[in-house]
């Protein structure tokens, strides 16, 4: 059978698709929600395909596809063959350079804000990530420098203004006296933005962009809104990162159907059970009580994760799982460890019952407990 035959008898389901070369050898994995969709689009409008896109398309000379029953399994599974098979055309996952870290780090008595593609363990240095965007992470950490002047470009050198000053950039810490003061408020006021405990430097930027677009400095408003935007994007991280190191046991459901749904069984980024069950004819207090047999073994067999920090190869998953659990196609409850105790075993009867009779579930509405 050929490749257009091949694309021709493709299911409109989600999976994932591994590319091959002549060699029978994977260049390539991807994942879609419409299989058939997604592949027919390599053979098509080729113009508007990207110089990778062209060139793997020159390579492909078969392959073959794996059939998931939700397109959040068709992620995970991705994921996770990229990280096995690591083919050449998926250059972004295999890349350690396309990770950054903030590390605010302690040169004599002062404090630099920086980026770094390194995390070490026990250096005395402050870290905040990891992020996969490299670029997103200088454009906020150069849109918060940019606007509030600490950009410095010769801090340990008091009394004499480095060229940063001159141009705007330094509110004068190169200087020293309340300068270094106000500089060191500054630097606790980014290290709180971004634990999430006050976003009062964001909220200063967004009155400084309104401003400017009040008095007609568009060009000024534009740069403030996408420096704004880059920190809400490293925000938006840090929120997922917190959320995956709290370890939380979560029952998840999302329907294929009517009579069918998927249930899955997270503890925080590690994916424990996966089953499909039926409704039809199915007495919900019975299935109910199926499922929480599997929430005692698979979550009674699991220690507290005593990780303090998310690894790059950890974050993948992590974020396939929040974004996941932050859209509207399921539905979740969290399960305390204290619930799978014989005398609190109720709570997760109670909660089970909920999240399989309420009907907002077959619409793909979700309903977080």
């Amino acid at each position: 059978m050929n490749l257009t035959e091949k694309v021709k008898n493709l299911p409109s389901s989600p999976g994932v698709y591994l590319m091959k070369d002549s060699h029978g050898s994977i260049i390539y994995v991807g994942k879609s929600k419409h299989l058939k969709q997604r592949v027919q689009s390599y053979f098509q409008n080729s113009k508007n395909h990207s110089p990778k896109i062209i060139k793997l398309v020159n390579h492909l000379k078969d392959f073959d596809y794996l059939l998931t029953d939700t397109e959040f399994e068709a992620f995970l599974l991705e994921c996770q063959l990229i990280k096995e098979i690591k083919p050449i055309y998926n250059t972004q996952m295999k890349n350690p350079l396309s990770y950054a870290y903030i590390v605010i780090k302690r040169d004599g008595t002062n404090r630099i804000i920086e980026t770094t593609n390194s995390f070490k363990q026990n250096d005395g240095h402050l870290y905040f990530g990891p992020y996969t965007s490299k670029s997103t992470v200088e454009k906020a950490v150069q849109g918060l420098k940019e606007c509030f002047k600490i950009d410095c470009s010769s801090p340990s050198n008091k009394g004499t203004p480095c060229l940063n000053y001159t141009l705007g950039l330094c509110m004068g810490m190169c200087l020293g006296g309340n300068a270094v003061e106000q500089y060191n408020i500054l630097i606790d006021q980014i290290i709180q933005l971004l634990n999430g405990s006050n976003q009062s430097l964001l909220a200063e930027m967004e009155q400084r962009m309104a401003d400017a677009a009040e008095t007609f400095q568009f060009e000024k408003a534009a740069k403030y809104r996408d420096h704004i935007n880059a920190v809400k994007s490293l925000l938006n991280k840090e929120k997922m990162i917190e959320f995956t190191l709290e370890n939380k046991n979560m029952a998840i459901i999302e329907y294929l159907n009517d009579n069918s749904f998927k249930l899955f069984l997270i503890k925080g980024k590690e994916l424990l059970y996966r089953q499909k069950y039926f409704l039809e004819n199915e007495d919900i207090e019975h299935l109910c009580s199926i499922i929480k047999e599997q929430i005692l073994t698979y979550f009674h067999k699991t220690t507290p994760n005593p990780t303090k920090e998310i690894s790059r190869d950890e974050l993948d998953e992590a974020q396939i799982i929040y974004r996941y659990l932050k859209s509207s196609l399921c539905s979740y409850i969290t399960i305390p460890e204290k619930w799978l105790t014989p005398k609190n075993i109720s709570n997760v009867d109670k909660k089970l019952i909920h999240l399989l009779t309420n009907k907002k579930n077959l619409y793909g509405i979700s309903n977080q407990s």
